[in-house]
């Protein structure tokens, strides 16, 4: 049975020394040290001996076992290093080799107008202010004055989520103002913006969706000068020292007395050409003062405070900012044309 075990030692090292990866060597361990393995055969065969020497075979096998698994072990970290040697070059990279070109996203035009009108607005002491796109269609139009029949109020014209007519998709940002006077007391000094809707074709100046930027202020003893004076300090700001306005009269059914305001045309400097028609003047907001009703609607006593209302397509001031002739490229996310701002 010494001779078995000898025997065994010899053949299992050697066999264990030119192993070539690790699954051959551990299909040597299993064969020689697995329960079913050469080495367990061998002792099954231990109570074939005298009782004086088992113990002494008994020694020699854990003598072998021992020695077999050490050599197992020692043969696995040489072909684990040669494993990982052979990883590491054949996974190794040329850091000098120039990496892929990643390129840089941009602001979209639009954004950027709006970031700039706010900052302008904020510096003025204004706060930012908004509202739900799915709207009580009594904000949308009976508080703010606008009594059934008005055209604005025709299915043709509002998206409306029910034939009660008490839901739809805002079409101003007006509704905002509404949510704030009920909620806040005067002195109140907010701007409001974000998507509006309304059933329109699109074409070069129109889209069902676009962007509103609204302003609201109410405090005593505002006039229509206090009107006159914010809006001039935005067109300043936005479009240069010494762009010149122009207020015309005009009707809103929430403001009274009610106007548009026109920007001369920076393009052309008011002489005339084709970005304004041939007019020198571009329009660009419609504003006023707040009417009576409409704050008797939110709670607001008209004879003690005054205030004046202001909304302007986002679209149209971001088509000015930027000399863009087509609505229809603000939307279209053309990376050629978003590329140049």
């Amino acid at each position: 049975m010494k001779e078995q075990l000898h025997a065994l030692q010899s053949e299992a090292l050697g066999l264990i020394a030119g192993a070539g990866d690790i699954p051959a060597l551990e299909g040597l361990r299993v064969r020689f040290l697995g329960k079913k393995g050469e080495l367990t055969a061998i002792l099954k065969q231990m109570g074939q001996l005298d009782p004086a020497e088992r113990p002494v075979v008994g020694q020699l096998a854990n003598a072998v076992s021992a020695e077999i698994t050490e050599a197992i072990q020692v043969r696995r970290e040489v072909l684990e290093a040669a494993d990982l040697d052979q990883r590491l070059r054949a996974e190794q990279l040329d850091v000098t080799i120039p990496g892929a070109p990643q390129s840089m996203g941009k602001r979209h035009p639009m954004m950027k107008t709006l970031d700039e009108t706010l900052d302008i607005f904020i510096g003025m002491g204004f706060t930012v202010a908004e509202g739900p796109e799915v709207e009580f269609a009594a904000n949308v139009f009976d508080k703010l004055n606008t009594a059934e029949g008005h055209p604005s109020r025709d299915w043709q014209d509002t998206f409306y989520f029910d034939q009660g007519d008490k839901y739809v998709l805002r079409t101003h940002t007006s509704s905002v103002q509404i949510r704030v006077m009920e909620r806040q007391k005067p002195p109140i000094r907010v701007v409001s913006p974000g998507r509006v809707y309304r059933k329109d074709e699109v074409d070069a100046t129109h889209s069902p969706m676009f962007h509103q930027i609204e302003g609201l202020v109410v405090d005593k003893g505002i006039t229509m000068a206090d009107l006159k004076g914010t809006l001039n300090a935005l067109v300043q700001e936005l479009y240069g020292v010494g762009t010149k306005t122009r207020f015309r009269p005009h009707h809103f059914p929430f403001t009274e007395p009610s106007c548009e305001v026109d920007c001369q045309c920076f393009k052309c400097g008011g002489t005339g050409c084709s970005m304004c028609k041939g007019e020198g003047w571009i329009e660009l907001l419609g504003a006023g003062m707040v009417h009576p009703n409409v704050f008797r609607n939110c709670g607001i006593d008209p004879n003690e405070y005054t205030g004046f209302a202001f909304g302007s397509g986002l679209e149209r001031m971001t088509m000015m900012r930027f000399n863009i002739s087509d609505l229809r490229l603000i939307f279209e996310n053309d990376l050629r044309f978003l590329r140049q701002f």
